[in-house]
């Protein structure tokens, strides 16, 4: 039972994809060993639209057996490769044949001539490290905490400071305003004149999960938007995921974050969600999380190679 490769070609493989996914994440119980859903519609419609714009056949690749898709193979950053792989067709042979593909494709060249490229593996995957570690790979920094809460758990009370008003996006006049609460919640230390405006938010608007109830937004006394979440939630799986969470530097320390997540509970809960994820990387992040009921979590780490 040997899968065969071919790049990605079109968009029916972007749908075929999302179909992956959905049930590669029910297989695993519902834990992110393989991207997210929402991950790569988000990756697709604002990672790529807006800022990388890869040749998709040239940074998606799948092997599919049969009429099946067995794993898919797809860069993130440049210089960066997420294995994702049914359980069906795990064996170290598939992940050697990926690495492959992934080095002689995806890794990325440093002016001094030397190639890198960065994987990731979960912290309790021993045999996708044992591979890693034989192929010279270093396991680095910053791994990603993939935090998730039964929706059985009560939302916390969450009050909104005075003159704060939480509450769903607007419409389209309100995207300029949303986009600079993110451009200053993202990039507290860049100067102003770097931001390139909020055109970006209508390729995030155009994600097949998105709902504009479940785009909350904290709006402060003069209108103007201090903290956001976008949760997107899949009736399939019954899962809401928050990507992204932010606080505008002028209005962070009132509870703002979790006052708009704490919403976007309330909400999916209403629509049927069972399970909420969301991604943490910083102590501020974990702790605001975990505030709110994220507490279990699985450990997604980086390693990288240089030759």
């Amino acid at each position: 039972m040997t899968p065969n490769l071919r790049p990605y070609a079109d968009e029916t493989d972007y749908w075929r994809v999302r179909q992956f996914l959905r049930e590669v994440f029910l297989l695993n119980g519902r834990r992110e060993f393989a991207w997210s859903l929402l991950r790569w519609d988000y990756w697709r419609w604002h990672i790529q639209e807006n800022i990388f714009r890869f040749n998709l056949a040239e940074a998606v690749f799948l092997w599919e057996h049969a009429d099946q898709l067995a794993a898919v193979l797809n860069a993130d950053n440049p210089g960066e490769a997420f294995l994702q792989i049914h359980p069906a067709f795990a064996t170290e042979a598939l992940q050697a044949e990926m690495l492959d593909v992934a080095e002689g494709r995806l890794a990325a060249t440093q002016p001094d001539g030397e190639r890198t490229l960065r994987v990731w593996a979960d912290s309790e995957d021993a045999g996708r490290k044992a591979l890693l570690v034989r192929r010279g790979y270093v396991r680095g920094d910053w791994p990603e905490y993939q935090r998730r809460r039964p929706m059985s758990l009560p939302v916390p009370a969450t009050p909104v400071p005075a003159g704060y008003a939480v509450r769903a996006l607007g419409d389209e006049a309100e995207l300029p305003a949303r986009s600079w609460a993110s451009w200053k919640a993202f990039h507290p230390d860049e100067p102003d004149e770097k931001y390139e405006g909020w055109d970006w938010y209508r390729n995030v608007q155009r994600v097949p999960l998105y709902r504009r109830d479940l785009d909350i937004v904290a709006a402060a006394p003069g209108g103007e938007i201090a903290a956001f979440c976008t949760a997107w939630f899949d009736d399939v799986t019954r899962t809401v995921v928050f990507e992204p969470v932010g606080t505008h530097p002028d209005h962070q320390r009132r509870g703002l974050g979790r006052a708009v997540m704490a919403e976007g509970l309330r909400r999916a809960l209403r629509l049927g969600a069972t399970l909420a994820t969301v991604g943490s990387y910083s102590a501020p992040a974990h702790a605001l999380y975990a505030s709110l009921g994220f507490t279990e979590h699985d450990l997604s780490e980086p390693w990288s190679r240089t030759w």
